[in-house]
């Protein structure tokens, strides 16, 4: 059984960060069930992976997609409208919490549009419901049935025209 070295994989991998990578990448499939491209021989799995690698029995784009989502945090979902109404919800409700948004992304201004236009509606029915109260308080109806209220009568004063006064004489200075 001949030993397999760095060397015969750089003939395939020339970067070496990339030959661990793809390696490593490998050998996690391998001890998931993957199936194997070579004889075991009693190897172990990142024997195996690297003996693949120098046979080139691997397709390193498809091993390097693998890679790639195996070292993402998140899995990418293949619903982009349902992410869109999560991160949609999400925003109205750190908005609605009075959470900023860091980024200012489109989403987060439409968000906030929708939120002040909801705060607007909402302020707007209260002032509705309160104006009825008071004028329910009052007695005035609104619609078709609307009265102006009636003014309270104030009392009317007469006035009488003064009577004019009698001429008064001029004063004598000299008398």
């Amino acid at each position: 059984m001949a030993r397999v070295t760095v060397e015969d994989c750089i003939l395939k991998v020339p970067n070496r960060f990339n030959l661990v990578m793809y390696a490593s990448q490998r050998a996690r499939d391998i001890s998931s069930g993957a199936a194997e491209t070579v004889d075991r021989d009693n190897d172990k799995n990142p024997v195996i992976a690297l003996r693949e690698i120098a046979e080139d029995t691997l397709s390193f784009e498809e091993l390097q997609e693998s890679l790639i989502l195996g070292l993402q945090k998140q899995q990418p979902s293949d619903d982009l409208e349902e992410d869109l109404e999560v991160a949609e919800a999400l925003t109205r409700e750190s908005i609605v919490l009075g959470a900023t948004s860091v980024d200012g992304g489109i989403a987060d201004q439409q968000a906030a549009n929708t939120a002040v236009a909801d705060a607007e509606v909402a302020g707007t029915m209260q002032d509705i419901a309160a104006g009825a109260a008071a004028e329910a308080d009052t007695g005035v109806l609104l619609g078709s049935e609307a009265q102006a209220p009636e003014a309270p009568e104030a009392p009317v004063e007469t006035v009488e025209p003064e009577a004019p006064e009698a001429p008064e004489e001029p004063e004598n200075p000299e008398g």
